[in-house]
């Protein structure tokens, strides 16, 4: 396949010499003339393990050159990845004027381009939503083509990290492609088919958000280890090798458990637990601020609730779940729990059911904490889907077990449905307002 590659930086500098490593036939293209002559000499501009072999290798193979005409490099190849800067701008948000200033020029190659198709790659990270608020029109506007007619594109993440990039072209942990609804994005699954990894294609916006949140999760997880750690070695703890082996739980902690968007979290081990953790940090006055928001977050997110049922006024309300999951009748700290306070609290009619919750068997130190919650929890709960959906108007999934779906499914009629559980026959029923939570 010839390439061509626009912006020759660390990302730009990788894909060229791995690409050309497939037996790719790529141009490097940059607005730097010192660059563009290293690149062309067979000289890598940037500080990278292996890379300068890799470079050298495909200039003196012919695979490898470098440029500063647009139009050339458009014309000369099929494929062109966009690799240039995206900064961050004086707000916090993303600087696009790179993108958009290279999105330009490439659409007027193409529209002086005759006789074939042009494709065009996002490399670079930008926020979901880029490519077809921003970036589609601005192509399409400048090429003269509509999309899928001459002209594609497509959102193609990268997750390389500096000193070991090029190790993470050849080895990914899968190849994420964005592509338009319908379009299996033959043309990159052809140049991506001799690294050994699975290719995902997905919509865009869900491509170019994937780079955007795998980020942060890295820096969730090191500020997590940073602050865990503090707070450890404060009470005599050799923080490294607890997080050596909470890592060896590939089942719950290092695994996709609890990475599923939805309600908040509850019950009597984890609230408890982050406390109990926070006041070994206030303890030793150690500052935690990121764990110290957990609560605060998660409490936020009930919130978010309650407002999705204010906007539509103060309506007789059917919650489907209480425990705090599903499959127990364990009421503490159940963010369900808290948000039926909120909406009692706020004067809605509402009715609660949940199958495995039955007032009168409740004991413990779980029936204390409801009848102090809700005390007069008995006069609320309802014995079948049919009858919490009797005269209510919106109706909010938490959790539902299996064999109570199909009455919960032909119970709903002209409601307004705020799933938190993201049960996909709630979202696919007729004749419903349907509300995700995060989807």
């Amino acid at each position: 396949m010839r390439i061509s590659v626009f912006g020759i930086g660390y990302v730009g500098v990788v894909s060229c010499g791995c690409l050309a490593e497939l037996g790719h036939e790529i141009v490097g293209v940059d607005v730097s003339p010192a660059k563009i002559a290293m690149l062309a000499s067979g000289r890598s501009p940037i500080v990278e393990d292996a890379i300068d072999s890799l470079i050298a290798g495909a200039v003196q193979q012919g695979r490898l050159t470098a440029t500063d005409d647009v139009a050339a490099a458009v014309h000369g190849t099929d494929v062109s990845f966009i690799s240039v800067g995206t900064p961050s701008a004086a707000d916090g948000s993303v600087a696009l004027g790179y993108v958009d200033g290279v999105i330009r020029q490439i659409g007027a190659a193409v529209r002086a381009k005759t006789g074939r198709p042009h494709t065009v790659v996002m490399r670079s990270t930008v926020p979901p939503g880029t490519a077809e608020d921003r970036i589609i029109p601005l192509l399409e506007d400048a090429s003269g083509r509509r999309l899928g007619e001459g002209v594609f594109y497509y959102s193609n993440p990268e997750f390389l990290r500096e000193g070991s990039s090029v190790r993470d072209f050849r080895s990914p942990p899968f190849t994420l492609i964005g592509a338009p609804v319908g379009d299996d994005a033959t043309i990159l699954r052809e140049i991506y088919a001799a690294i050994d990894a699975p290719v995902h294609v997905a919509p865009i916006r869900v491509a170019e958000s994937v780079k955007h949140i795998s980020n942060v999760f890295h820096a969730v997880k090191l500020t997590f280890a940073n602050e865990a750690g503090a707070i450890l070695a404060a009470h005599g703890v050799d923080a490294r090798e607890a997080l050596r082996l909470l890592c060896e739980d590939r089942v719950l902690n290092i695994s996709p458990a609890y990475l599923r968007p939805g309600f908040a979290f509850g019950g009597s081990c984890l609230p408890k637990d982050v406390r109990s953790f926070l006041s070994l940090a206030d303890q030793k006055n150690l500052s935690a601020p990121m764990l110290k928001n957990l609560l605060p977050a998660n409490h936020a997110i009930i919130d978010r609730t309650f407002q999705a049922v204010a906007r539509h006024g103060r309506q007789p309300v059917a919650l489907f779940g209480l425990a705090f999951k599903q499959g127990t009748d364990d009421l503490r700290e159940s963010p369900f729990v808290l948000l039926a306070e909120k909406l009692l609290g706020k004067g809605y009619d509402l009715r609660i059911y949940d199958r495995f919750v039955q007032v009168a068997t409740l004991m413990g130190s779980n029936r204390a904490y409801i009848d102090q919650e809700i005390p007069h929890l008995e006069r609320l709960m309802v014995v079948s889907p049919e009858a919490a959906l009797s005269g209510t108007k919106v109706a909010i999934i938490g959790h539902i077990a299996p064999e109570d779906r199909p009455a919960l499914l032909a119970a709903l009629k002209n409601h307004v449905v705020i799933d938190l559980a993201g049960i996909a026959d709630v979202r696919a029923h007729p004749g419903i307002a349907y509300e995700g939570l995060c989807w």
